[in-house]
């Protein structure tokens, strides 16, 4: 493609969905990838076993969920892509190097934000406002829902907004201790409710239905399990309109002096050699973290605290879930008959977010809400063995075979506020192996996120006990039980939108205050982390923000 419209950095959630909805608004894009090109229909290992995997398909450092995760390329560690934390701070920072990005790799829980969600400060004078309402959104979830396939069901709950008739497909059957789960929470005045999620159960254009058998973490050759790599991407090819250059470690994008956007300079993985494009008008959609450590780099003297950020937020506002996580062996679960409980792999019910009301009334001691995932069912063993088995032979074997499936796991994810000690920026003293300074991370929980925290673990162990569990041991403290910053890939807030230049980095549709043809289209943008899964809101926004700026282009504003 000797000429393009718009130039697309990322490949995952949000760059490609700007693809599909610039190509098939009739504009050519050019879309670069830092990872590799990545065809799931050949090369996902759906039916291998973990017997035919080193270590039993274990994670290590270099495949973090296991031996067979779809991240073939990529991880909490990158050979060669160091990044470095401040004094006192964990942070651990997730990159998918190759086409389709994390989308590859997601867990597909696909929540709605609510009325709650995007309205926070106003309701309890924290963090921030996102600059527009549900109202404004909801019109555009029933899009993404219906062109990505999302199964799931109205519920009437004030934590799940209700979509348009006939968008979502129908979920899959609650699984025997997904029941009972649900009997339990119900006698605490809590309810459950099918999970969303972005899998298809009936078929959908060229993709088809899941058959419930094999992990959704491996990537679906398929394409029911949705990632960019069977969806989006060859959807935006088939237009004719769309080129990707892979292996492209985008290092800077430069504006010129009256602060346009003017061209991009990326690294070519195979000749290690500096490219540079023109560039009428540029997306960033690398991920909230690398699209503002472009940013920061991407220094000028019009610019000199990097790219977009005179507001000085760049890289500020950073957020993860909160993650923990409690369990227990169900003693009316052992022994139970052996049959097919696979289903889609994830949970088919959870527990959404039910204290709106307490919030309300100022009877919680923590300013926002959390979820449970529940982990239960019949799976394929593992390298891990349930915890408590002893002694030998037969023994132990008829132990294993009295507990398989008698596990419940609640998996808290909750909201994090941002505060002024979790933050990135540069670290001047340290390169990649690309030559491109690395991202620095500074990270703290505030009382508000361990008080959650402390909260959920409470809950949970009311919620296992009431369905027969015993504990003997203390509740860790929430301190022990958060998970590190990172850890849950949820990081949003980078870059984020707002209703003015003072205090953000980009307006309500992710055009950059300081350059007009610049814009942020990934994770960054979130004024606020609500506790569900990013995805679905990230592709909500950029199908909304990318059909805003085809108009732009349209009428020449641009």
């Amino acid at each position: 493609m000797k000429d393009f419209d718009v130039l697309v950095v990322g490949s995952g959630a949000g760059g490609a969905m700007a693809a599909y909805t610039l190509t098939k608004a009739g504009h050519k894009v050019l879309m670069l990838e830092a990872g590799r090109d990545y065809d799931p229909t050949t090369e996902t290992p759906m039916f291998n076993t973990g017997a035919d995997a080193p270590l039993m398909g274990a994670g290590t450092v270099d495949k973090d969920f296991g031996f067979y995760d779809a991240t073939v390329d990529g991880g909490w560690t990158v050979p060669g892509e160091p990044y470095t934390t401040g004094e006192n701070s964990e942070f651990l920072w997730w990159r998918a190097r190759m086409l389709g990005g994390r989308t590859n790799h997601w867990g597909r829980f696909s929540l709605r934000f609510s009325e709650h969600d995007f309205k926070g400060k106003t309701r309890d004078g924290l963090g921030a406002d996102w600059p527009f309402e549900y109202a404004d959104i909801a019109p555009w979830y029933d899009k993404t829902e219906d062109l990505v396939g999302v199964c799931g069901t109205n519920t009437g709950l004030d934590d799940m907004p209700d979509s348009a008739e006939g968008v979502l497909q129908p979920p899959p059957k609650a699984r025997v201790p997904e029941l009972l789960v649900s009997a339990a929470a119900k006698k605490l005045g809590i309810a459950t409710a099918p999970m969303h999620r972005a899998v298809l159960t009936r078929p959908k254009d060229d993709r088809q239905a899941c058959f419930y058998a094999t992990p959704c973490g491996r990537g679906c050759s398929i394409g029911a399990a949705f990632q960019t790599t069977t969806s989006l991407i060859p959807m935006a090819r088939a237009t004719g309109k769309l080129e990707i250059i892979t292996n492209a470690m985008v290092s800077s994008v430069d504006a010129d002096e009256n602060g346009k956007v003017n061209a991009v300079t990326y690294i070519d993985k195979e000749t290690q050699q500096a490219v540079t494009l023109s560039a009428r008008v540029v997306v960033l959609a690398a991920s909230a973290c690398e699209s503002a450590r472009i940013l920061l780099n991407s220094k000028s003297e019009k610019f000199p605290m990097g790219l977009a950020n005179s507001s000085g937020q760049v890289g500020k506002n950073i957020m993860d879930s909160t993650g923990a996580s409690l369990g227990a062996q169900i003693p009316l679960l052992e022994g139970r008959p052996r049959y097919n409980e696979d289903g889609h792999t994830a949970n088919h019910l959870f527990i959404p977010w039910w204290g709106h009301a307490q919030h309300a009334r100022g009877e919680l001691d923590f300013p926002r809400g959390y979820h449970f995932e529940i982990g239960s069912g019949f799976r394929a063993p593992g390298s891990g063995a349930p915890g408590n088995l002893q002694g030998y032979g037969k023994e132990i074997a008829d132990q294993a075979k009295r507990q398989y499936g008698a596990y419940v796991g609640l998996a808290l994810r909750g909201e994090m506020l941002p505060n002024a000690q979790s933050y990135m920026e540069i670290d001047e003293k340290v390169q990649d192996k690309w030559g491109i300074p690395v991202a620095k991370f500074h990270w703290a929980w505030s009382k508000h996120e361990l008080k959650q925290v402390e909260h959920g673990l409470k809950t949970a162990k009311k919620i296992l006990e009431t369905m027969g569990a015993k504990f003997t041991d203390p509740l860790p403290s929430a301190e022990t039980a958060i998970a590190k910053g990172g850890q849950i890939i949820h990081e949003v807030g980078s870059t984020r939108m707002g209703a003015s230049a003072t205090d953000s980095v980009t307006n309500q549709y992710g055009q950059t205050w300081d350059c007009d043809n610049l814009f942020v289209m990934d994770g960054g943008v979130f004024a606020s982390n609500p506790h569900k899964n990013c995805t679905l809101t990230i592709m909500t926004l950029v199908m909304r923000n990318a059909s805003w700026l085809a108009s732009q282009l349209d009428k020449g504003a641009l």
